[in-house]
Protein backbone atom coordinates (compact mmCIF):
# COMPACT_ATOMS: atom_id res chain seq x y z
CA UNK A 1 0.00 0.00 0.00
CA UNK A 2 1.41 3.61 -0.71
CA UNK A 3 2.14 5.59 2.05
CA UNK A 4 1.56 9.61 1.81
CA UNK A 5 2.93 11.93 4.50
CA UNK A 6 0.42 14.20 5.98
CA UNK A 7 2.05 17.05 7.71
CA UNK A 8 0.19 18.96 9.81
CA UNK A 9 0.25 21.09 13.11
CA UNK A 10 -1.95 22.46 15.96
CA UNK A 11 -4.46 24.59 14.60
CA UNK A 12 -4.44 22.67 11.11
CA UNK A 13 -7.55 24.04 9.44
CA UNK A 14 -10.25 21.48 9.92
CA UNK A 15 -11.36 20.83 6.51
CA UNK A 16 -7.78 21.02 5.29
CA UNK A 17 -6.64 18.45 7.28
CA UNK A 18 -9.91 16.02 7.46
CA UNK A 19 -10.83 15.65 4.31
CA UNK A 20 -7.63 14.83 2.40
CA UNK A 21 -6.51 12.11 5.02
CA UNK A 22 -9.99 10.63 5.02
CA UNK A 23 -9.83 10.89 1.15
CA UNK A 24 -6.69 9.89 0.46
CA UNK A 25 -6.86 6.78 2.74
CA UNK A 26 -10.47 5.96 1.12
CA UNK A 27 -8.35 5.34 -2.03
CA UNK A 28 -6.38 2.73 -0.66
CA UNK A 29 -3.15 5.13 0.68
CA UNK A 30 -1.96 4.73 4.23
CA UNK A 31 -1.73 8.31 5.24
CA UNK A 32 0.74 8.88 8.49
CA UNK A 33 -0.66 12.13 10.07
CA UNK A 34 2.81 13.77 11.96
CA UNK A 35 3.16 16.96 13.72
CA UNK A 36 6.61 17.74 14.90
CA UNK A 37 7.25 16.96 18.58
CA UNK A 38 3.83 14.88 18.79
CA UNK A 39 3.56 10.69 18.06
CA UNK A 40 1.01 8.58 16.63
CA UNK A 41 -1.79 8.77 18.81
CA UNK A 42 -1.24 12.32 20.04
CA UNK A 43 -3.64 14.76 18.87
CA UNK A 44 -3.82 18.16 17.51
CA UNK A 45 -6.73 20.79 18.19
CA UNK A 46 -7.60 21.97 14.66
CA UNK A 47 -9.59 25.57 13.51
CA UNK A 48 -12.11 26.13 11.13
CA UNK A 49 -12.00 29.00 9.28
CA UNK A 50 -15.12 30.56 7.33
CA UNK A 51 -15.87 34.39 5.99
CA UNK A 52 -18.66 36.47 7.81
CA UNK A 53 -17.99 39.61 6.03
CA UNK A 54 -14.90 40.77 7.44
CA UNK A 55 -11.68 41.47 5.84
CA UNK A 56 -10.36 37.66 6.39
CA UNK A 57 -11.27 34.57 7.82
CA UNK A 58 -12.70 34.17 11.27
CA UNK A 59 -10.66 31.28 13.15
CA UNK A 60 -13.03 28.87 15.54
CA UNK A 61 -11.82 25.75 17.15
CA UNK A 62 -12.64 22.75 15.77
CA UNK A 63 -11.80 18.81 16.26
CA UNK A 64 -9.24 16.92 17.73
CA UNK A 65 -7.51 15.49 14.94
CA UNK A 66 -5.58 12.10 15.90
CA UNK A 67 -1.74 11.90 14.71
CA UNK A 68 -1.60 8.12 13.07
CA UNK A 69 2.85 8.66 13.26
CA UNK A 70 5.77 9.63 15.17
CA UNK A 71 7.25 12.78 13.04
CA UNK A 72 10.88 11.55 14.73
CA UNK A 73 10.84 8.67 12.59
CA UNK A 74 10.16 9.91 9.17
CA UNK A 75 11.67 8.40 6.58
CA UNK A 76 11.57 10.35 3.08
CA UNK A 77 11.98 7.31 1.37
CA UNK A 78 9.02 5.63 2.57
CA UNK A 79 6.51 7.97 1.15
CA UNK A 80 4.84 7.87 -2.30
CA UNK A 81 4.38 12.16 -1.66
CA UNK A 82 3.90 14.28 1.05
CA UNK A 83 0.62 16.74 1.51
CA UNK A 84 1.01 19.57 3.76
CA UNK A 85 -2.30 21.05 5.35
CA UNK A 86 -3.16 24.78 5.95
CA UNK A 87 -3.89 27.05 8.25
CA UNK A 88 -1.92 28.45 10.91
CA UNK A 89 0.33 25.58 11.87
CA UNK A 90 2.42 25.91 8.82
CA UNK A 91 3.53 29.65 9.94
CA UNK A 92 5.46 27.80 12.96
CA UNK A 93 5.87 24.06 11.96
CA UNK A 94 8.30 25.79 9.06
CA UNK A 95 10.42 26.95 11.90
CA UNK A 96 11.59 23.31 12.42
CA UNK A 97 14.57 22.47 10.40
CA UNK A 98 13.16 18.74 10.14
CA UNK A 99 10.20 20.13 8.43
CA UNK A 100 12.06 21.64 6.19
CA UNK A 101 14.85 18.95 5.21
CA UNK A 102 11.63 16.75 4.50
CA UNK A 103 10.21 19.59 2.21
CA UNK A 104 13.29 19.31 0.34
CA UNK A 105 14.06 16.05 0.12
CA UNK A 106 10.30 14.93 -1.39
CA UNK A 107 11.38 17.86 -4.25
CA UNK A 108 14.80 16.45 -4.42
CA UNK A 109 13.62 13.00 -5.16
CA UNK A 110 11.09 14.82 -7.93
CA UNK A 111 7.96 13.17 -5.62
CA UNK A 112 4.26 14.74 -5.94
CA UNK A 113 3.95 17.31 -2.92
CA UNK A 114 0.43 19.20 -2.33
CA UNK A 115 0.28 22.45 -0.14
CA UNK A 116 -3.56 24.09 0.41
CA UNK A 117 -4.22 27.42 1.59
CA UNK A 118 -0.82 28.51 4.31
CA UNK A 119 0.40 25.44 3.96
CA UNK A 120 2.66 26.88 0.69
CA UNK A 121 4.65 28.66 3.66
CA UNK A 122 6.34 25.31 4.57
CA UNK A 123 7.55 25.52 0.70
CA UNK A 124 8.70 28.86 0.71
CA UNK A 125 10.64 28.64 4.13
CA UNK A 126 12.22 25.21 2.85
CA UNK A 127 13.07 27.77 -0.71
CA UNK A 128 12.07 24.67 -3.19
CA UNK A 129 9.36 27.49 -4.86
CA UNK A 130 12.05 28.76 -7.56
CA UNK A 131 10.57 29.22 -10.96
CA UNK A 132 7.28 27.66 -9.45
CA UNK A 133 3.56 28.39 -10.30
CA UNK A 134 1.95 27.89 -7.30
CA UNK A 135 -1.40 29.29 -5.55
CA UNK A 136 -2.22 29.65 -1.62
CA UNK A 137 -4.32 31.95 0.30
CA UNK A 138 -3.98 35.63 -0.99
CA UNK A 139 -2.24 37.00 2.08
CA UNK A 140 0.52 34.26 1.37
CA UNK A 141 0.78 35.36 -2.42
CA UNK A 142 3.95 37.63 -1.78
CA UNK A 143 5.65 35.36 -0.25
CA UNK A 144 5.64 32.98 -3.25
CA UNK A 145 6.70 35.69 -5.42
CA UNK A 146 9.30 36.93 -2.64
CA UNK A 147 10.98 32.84 -3.06
CA UNK A 148 10.93 33.10 -6.53
CA UNK A 149 8.39 31.45 -7.63
CA UNK A 150 4.89 32.95 -9.42
CA UNK A 151 2.08 33.19 -7.44
CA UNK A 152 -1.18 32.66 -9.62
CA UNK A 153 -4.58 33.73 -8.27
CA UNK A 154 -7.66 31.27 -8.70
CA UNK A 155 -10.99 30.42 -7.49
CA UNK A 156 -10.71 29.06 -3.71
CA UNK A 157 -12.31 25.92 -5.61
CA UNK A 158 -9.37 25.53 -7.68
CA UNK A 159 -6.02 23.69 -7.94
CA UNK A 160 -2.67 24.36 -9.74
CA UNK A 161 -0.51 22.10 -11.41
CA UNK A 162 3.51 22.67 -12.05
CA UNK A 163 5.34 19.79 -12.52
CA UNK A 164 5.40 17.74 -9.01
CA UNK A 165 3.61 19.95 -7.07
CA UNK A 166 -0.20 20.69 -6.85
CA UNK A 167 -1.61 23.84 -4.59
CA UNK A 168 -4.93 24.86 -4.15
CA UNK A 169 -6.02 28.31 -2.22
CA UNK A 170 -8.94 27.38 0.41
CA UNK A 171 -10.66 24.33 1.60
CA UNK A 172 -13.48 24.86 -1.03
CA UNK A 173 -10.17 23.19 -3.07
CA UNK A 174 -9.91 20.00 -1.24
CA UNK A 175 -11.36 18.01 -3.99
CA UNK A 176 -9.26 19.87 -6.80
CA UNK A 177 -6.12 19.51 -5.02
CA UNK A 178 -6.42 15.96 -3.87
CA UNK A 179 -7.85 14.66 -7.60
CA UNK A 180 -4.24 16.42 -8.93
CA UNK A 181 -2.21 14.50 -6.07
CA UNK A 182 -3.70 11.54 -6.36
CA UNK A 183 -3.34 11.96 -10.21
CA UNK A 184 0.73 13.03 -9.75
CA UNK A 185 0.77 9.47 -7.46
CA UNK A 186 -0.50 7.61 -10.61
CA UNK A 187 -3.91 6.86 -9.48
CA UNK A 188 -6.63 6.07 -12.09
CA UNK A 189 -10.38 7.20 -10.81
CA UNK A 190 -12.83 5.82 -13.11
CA UNK A 191 -16.57 6.38 -12.84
Amino acid sequence: MPKILLLCGDFAEDYETMVPFQALSMLGYQVDAVCPEKKAGDTIATAVHDFLGEQTYTELRGHNFALTADFDTVDTKDYAGLYITGGRAPEYIRLYPRVLEIVREFFADGKPVAAICHGPQVLTAAGVLEGYTATAYAAVGPDIDLAGGTYKEVPADQAVVDRNLVTSPAWPGDTACCREFVKLLGAKIEL
